[in-house]
């Protein structure tokens, strides 16, 4: 951390924070590269950090139509948990979550990784039965579940209202300690300085408007700062995958576009120190280090690429949360923001070679993009260098919505807004 030691604190205080260096360069398109990143989110800033860390691939591209920080990496609820059922999801989400407990020693950044907890309540019998055996496949598989009963939780989460008047009384809930939040503009900040350090371009401002092909290949990119080429491209741009692969000439990929919203309260006194999930509705809530209350709900469930949501959502999560948590009734709301989903057929990823030669795509993340961020650019990478996927995206192809081979964790079917 010597560029952020307490000397470098105590000398830059004393001349006026005007001695600190930029935390990575303010690149300038260069006329070739040997990987193209498109999309400057989580995502992609990991997978150039991984490309020159791993792979030793230096020569790259990571094109940002905006600002770093201003997609999802900047617009969601900071949570990081593995606790699925099936065993593609887990062994990839808890692979991610392996390398989020060393990221902040291996970036040289701190990314406040907190390892909370994450609390899942049930509030039926049928509710606790699909819990535990969840529990069961997380634990079979190396992870982490462990059962609560009512009394556990009142003592784990005091805030939560378990008495037996309750509009949805709690049975129990699915705890996973390991399980926790992070900062995620740091998680940017992070991948993009350690990028950088490697000796990656990261280009802000640039908007991609075409594809450059050889004949059938894809050469590199047309953007608002003029034609770059590239051995391979990647696409990573979250909500924006379907607008993206049109340039391309792809416009029939299994995937949504869906807005989903989040809140911050005021600041109040420390209320709750873990990750709690409502089992009645869809609510999911931390409390921030400054003391804000971070939640979110279910998707304004309509198609979209804005970044903000509707007032109908608002009521609902507003009264899902003081179920939860009546005590919070009387809180002011801080602010709120949308994110753009890219919501998969089958609820999981899409990180794969293709769907053009000379291309890789790596979308399709719903509401689990975050969490995943380390493990996605660290196999994504893998794959760009490889020319083959690494074994926890082996399964998150595109061909098996052509094979019948999907990862449905929810059971929902092909229907996006659902999973």
């Amino acid at each position: 951390m010597a560029e952020y030691s307490a000397l470098s604190l105590l000398k830059n205080a004393f001349s006026g924070n005007r001695g600190w260096k930029p935390a990575w360069r303010k690149a300038s398109p260069k006329p070739a590269y040997d990987v193209i990143v498109v999309g400057g989110g989580g995502h992609g800033l990991a997978t150039a950090y991984y490309l020159a860390a791993e792979h030793g691939i230096r020569k790259v591209a990571v094109l940002e139509k905006g600002w770093l920080g201003s997609g999802n990496i900047g617009r969601n609820t900071t949570i990081v948990r593995s606790n699925y059922l099936l065993p593609e999801s887990i062994r990839f989400y808890d692979h991610s979550v392996r390398l989020w407990e060393n990221l902040s020693h291996e970036l040289n950044y701190n990314v406040m990784f907190s390892q909370r907890g994450v609390l899942n309540l049930a509030h039926s019998p049928a509710q606790a039965d699909d819990y535990i055996r969840r529990g069961n496949a997380m634990r079979h598989e190396g992870g982490d579940g462990v059962w609560l009963s009512p009394a556990q939780i009142a003592r784990y989460a005091p805030g939560v209202d378990i008495s037996p008047s309750a509009r949805f009384p709690v049975v129990g809930g699915l705890l996973q300690p390991r399980a926790g939040t992070a900062r995620h503009d740091a998680v940017a900040w992070g991948y993009a300085r350690a990028a950088d350090r490697l000796g990656v371009d990261i280009i802000e401002n640039c908007e991609v408007t075409g594809f450059l092909r050889d004949g059938d290949q894809i050469a590199g990119v047309s953007t608002s700062r003029g034609d770059i080429r590239g051995k391979k491209v990647a696409v990573a741009v979250a909500g924006s995958t379907g607008r993206v692969m049109k340039l391309a000439g792809i416009e029939n990929l299994p995937i949504e576009s869906h807005v989903l919203q989040a809140f911050v309260s005021e600041s109040i006194k420390p209320f709750v120190d873990c990750v709690v999930t409502f089992g009645a509705g869809h609510l999911y809530m931390s409390q921030s280090d400054k003391g804000g209350l971070v939640f979110g709900g279910s998707l304004d469930l309509y198609n979209s690429y804005a970044q903000r949501g509707n007032l109908p959502l608002v009521e609902e999560v507003m009264s899902e949360m003081t179920a939860m948590f009546p005590a919070v009734a009387r809180l002011r709301l801080l602010r709120s923001w949308g994110g753009v989903m890219d919501m998969s057929m089958d609820g999981s990823p899409i990180i794969t070679k293709g769907p053009l030669p000379g291309m890789y795509l790596n979308c399709g993340w719903c509401y689990g993009g975050f969490k995943a961020t380390p493990a996605s650019g660290y196999s994504f990478a893998w794959t760009i260098a490889k020319d083959e996927p690494h074994p926890i995206n082996a399964p998150f192809t595109l061909s098996r919505f052509e094979r019948g081979v999907i990862i449905d964790e929810k059971g929902q079917g092909p229907t996006p807004k659902l999973h």
